[in-house]
């Protein structure tokens, strides 16, 4: 079997808001890191984890297209080439994902094993989770659809459960066949059901052949297929990406893979796994993972504490101090604050939802937005002027255009500047700057191998985002 080809398949979609404010839809949980200090995210830990398999392939990814260049930038910091990017113009669930995956997985490879992963779980015991990896490959050989069943600990409402067959042991490593799938039940139906050794939460983790899930989606979801095979068929390539077609694709059922296939197939295998495993369900879940000191209290960031317990402290910006508390979780974001009982993070939702109806931006936008070249942050703005703060990555470059309705002033702070302005070209280093008029054409460049950081001071009638016409961009910005 040396010569098996193994592809992971890694599901990005999904906005999330159980996180807020760090998780919006602009910046979802999947691209965050567990405490503000670290710089890997939930999405580079999954894709790290797998890559450690024997004879593991590139990744295929799957991803909201405006979510493509922080997938793109954070899989080429972790060193990791995806085989594709696929890019979902719009979001359908889980079984139109990864028949999109399958589909292009056929067309790379003779009938690769595909390990379908979410992109936001913690694992904690990796070389475990490996080893219950391989013990279910010979179930996929055997053309059976593999279900890792997560062993409860606790009666849990917000999981649903896989109920087995026969008792799951989780020492033997052996697979059950499926006897059905269950809602995420009461709480008095969960604690019958985590008394039963047959019963698991349901992970979301799935290893099977490309042509078996093929063949199922086929039987069960015809309309599944059909709509994902032609929204592949034009071959939408973009740099490292692969667009879906958004008008063939809106067509298709929001569906999870249960439904469609896991609660009607007779193939269905589920294999037990007790590794640490964590969705990050809620800050009450944050706090639950992390590391505390003497008085439980896990702190991340600039944080004072005087007689606090058993609280969550994250300063992302601002220093923190809390004095007398206990059972709190307070998240601080450039333009967002959450303070609220440990016990009732699971709440944090229904605020989002209460935001979006009132349209304020903080419910779905972050302060700081990523582009291919870097990202920038809003400092401070007002109804005609805003500050911003612009990172451009080593050998990148913003598009050649102009803007209609406002002037900029660039203040370098670190790194070197290659500045177009109309037909005139210079390079600028700390402290210079420079002024770009009013439908002025203009482009700014990063020449060097560091980092370039500038302040952009805007001025005008109309400060919006879509004031751009771009007349060149190494992106493929145009439209």
């Amino acid at each position: 079997m040396n010569n098996e080809a193994i592809v992971p398949v890694v599901l990005c979609g999904g906005s999330g808001s159980r996180l807020w404010p760090l998780s919006r839809a602009s910046y979802p949980k999947q691209y965050l890191s567990i405490r503000s200090e670290e710089t890997i995210s939930f999405l580079q830990q999954t894709a790290k984890r797998i890559n450690k398999f024997k004879n593991i392939k590139n990744p295929i990814l799957i991803c909201n297209e405006d979510h493509r260049f922080i997938v793109a930038e954070q899989m080429r910091r972790v060193e990791i080439k995806p085989d594709s990017i696929l890019l979902e113009p719009c979001g359908r669930n889980t079984a139109p994902a990864i028949t999109l995956s399958a589909i292009k997985s056929l067309q790379n490879n003779y009938d690769p094993i595909l390990i379908v992963l979410p992109s936001d779980h913690i694992i904690r015991e990796e070389e475990k989770f490996l080893d219950v990896i391989k013990s279910s490959l010979k179930y996929a050989r055997n053309n059976k659809l593999v279900t890792l069943g997560i062993v409860p600990n606790k009666a849990e409402t917000s999981f649903g459960y896989i109920e087995a067959e026969n008792i799951l042991s989780d020492k033997k490593l052996k697979g059950e066949n499926i006897k059905k799938f269950i809602e995420k039940p009461n709480l008095e139906t969960a604690r019958k059901l985590v008394l039963d050794k047959r019963f698991s939460w349901n992970s979301g983790m799935f290893i099977f052949k490309a042509s078996v899930f093929i063949e199922e989606i086929k039987k069960f979801s015809p309309d599944i297929y059909n709509i994902c095979k032609k929204s592949l068929d034009k071959n939408l390539l973009d740099l490292e990406f692969q667009r879906v077609d958004k008008e063939i694709f809106s067509l298709c059922k929001n569906i999870s893979i249960d439904k469609a296939i896991m609660e009607k197939t007779n193939n269905g295998i589920v294999l037990p796994l007790n590794v640490g495993w964590n969705d990050i369900g809620s800050w009450e879940s944050m706090w639950e993972i992390a590391d505390k000191d003497n008085n439980g209290n896990v702190v991340s960031g600039k944080v004072e504490l005087e007689n606090v317990k058993n609280s969550y402290l994250r300063g992302e910006e601002r220093t923190i101090v809390g004095i007398g508390i206990k059972n709190l979780v307070i998240v601080e974001t450039i333009d967002a604050i959450l303070v609220a009982n440990k016990n009732e993070t699971q709440y944090v939702k229904n605020i989002v939802e209460k935001l979006l109806s009132e349209n304020k931006s903080e419910a779905s936008t972050h302060k700081t937005i990523f582009r291919p070249w870097g990202n920038y942050t809003s400092i401070a703005e007002s109804s005609n002027w805003q500050v911003k703060k612009i990172i451009v990555n080593p050998g990148q470059s913003l598009s050649l255009q102009l803007h209609n309705h406002r002037t900029e002033h660039w203040i370098i702070v670190s790194g070197k500047a290659l500045v177009q302005i109309g037909q005139k070209e210079e390079v600028l280093t700390k402290n210079q700057s420079t002024y770009i008029p009013l439908a002025t054409k203009h482009r700014l460049s990063n020449p060097s191998n560091e980092v370039l950081i500038l302040i952009e001071v805007q001025s005008g009638d109309y400060l919006g985002e879509d004031d751009i016409i771009r007349f060149q961009d190494n992106y493929g910005r145009l439209i």
